[in-house]
């Protein structure tokens, strides 16, 4: 049997995890705290659409469930590199890493045309120690759209939302991402495999490197953001400056930014993770939604002084409020 481990099984994790079992996945979750000791003792329940779903995953330490097929990470970008000790345990020479993670991944270059080939992008991998431990050719692509929480330990109510988009980072179609893509339909999940991962990718970091930091800065929600002129110009700018940069890198939108906005105001009024994280002080995602988009402005000579004025702003906003 394809054994699956969910590393981080928060709200999302625990999404994935609950649906990946109940439908008859081996699932181990590495997971801390009083939600972990509440998944040992009575079991991971999802809440989702009006459905009650009890389930019993495995819950162990890494260094005990050693090498597994798939590892999906669900982490915070800049949470990575601190669990590479852990999530070492777990990644053998078969292993496929599914890097279901906000922003630019540290994988990103991988394979893309010179000069860009395999450059190291210092806002989320600064010393290369992300890129070695989790070998960019094991690899998939996973753009995360669903909506959870954890409503108390080892409860998860997931909101809205079911799609999981998955790619190999060279297009190509394989059996490894054809295979996880099944067990995550199976499960009652949303799961294509794209040939363009990296287009799919910028779709939903074109909102969140405008809409996260706007929502750091003012504190107001998505429907505020995308309805004030002020803001909306704003996002507006930096998506158009984030879009020079990608398409200068291969990438391909599919939708303009007026559509990626109002996309965005449909969701109403809520708070971005960011927001979210600051207002619990939680370090922010900051690096891997904007910090990145900023540093490969300079890797093809486009200026980006919006984007790059409100990404020190929010740094600034981040010592100030200790995270």
């Amino acid at each position: 049997m394809t054994s699956v481990c969910v590393f981080g099984a928060g709200a999302i994790g625990g999404l994935v995890a609950a649906r990946l079992q109940a439908a008859g996945t081996d699932v181990s979750i590495v997971a801390r705290g009083p939600h972990r000791a509440a998944i040992e003792a009575n079991g991971l329940l999802l809440l989702s659409g009006g459905e009650r779903i009890l389930t019993r995953p495995r819950v162990a330490d890494a260094a005990e469930l050693g090498p597994q097929d798939y590892v999906l990470i669900t982490l915070k970008a800049q949470g990575i590199e601190p669990a590479l000790p852990q999530l070492r345990h777990l990644i053998g020479p078969r292993t496929t890493i599914i890097a279901a993670i906000n922003g630019i991944p540290w994988w990103y270059t991988y394979g893309l045309p010179a000069p860009f080939t395999d450059r190291r992008i210092k806002a989320v991998d600064p010393e290369g120690a992300v890129w070695a431990a989790l070998p960019p050719a094991q690899t998939l692509g996973c753009i995360v759209y669903p909506a959870a929480e954890i409503v108390e330990p080892g409860v998860v109510n997931h909101t809205y939302g079911d799609r999981f988009i998955l790619g190999e980072p060279d297009g190509a179609r394989t059996e490894r991402a054809a295979l996880i893509s099944r067990l995550m339909i199976d499960a009652g999940l949303k799961a294509p495999v794209r040939p363009r991962i990296r287009d799919d990718i910028w779709v939903k970091l074109w909102g969140n490197m405008a809409f996260n930091p706007i929502s750091a800065l003012t504190g107001a929600t998505l429907d505020v953001i995308t309805s004030d002129p002020g803001t909306r110009a704003l996002a507006r700018s930096m998506m158009l400056e984030g879009a020079a940069i990608a398409e200068a890198l291969g990438v391909r939108f599919a939708i303009d930014v007026e559509k990626r906005i109002d996309g965005a105001a449909e969701v109403g009024a809520h708070k971005t993770s960011m927001l979210q994280d600051l207002e619990r002080g939680r370090p922010i995602e900051i690096e891997a939604l904007l910090g990145a988009v900023v540093e490969m402005a300079g890797w093809v000579d486009l200026p980006a002084p919006i984007s790059a004025s409100v990404l020190a702003l929010v740094r600034q906003r981040a010592r100030i409020a200790g995270v």
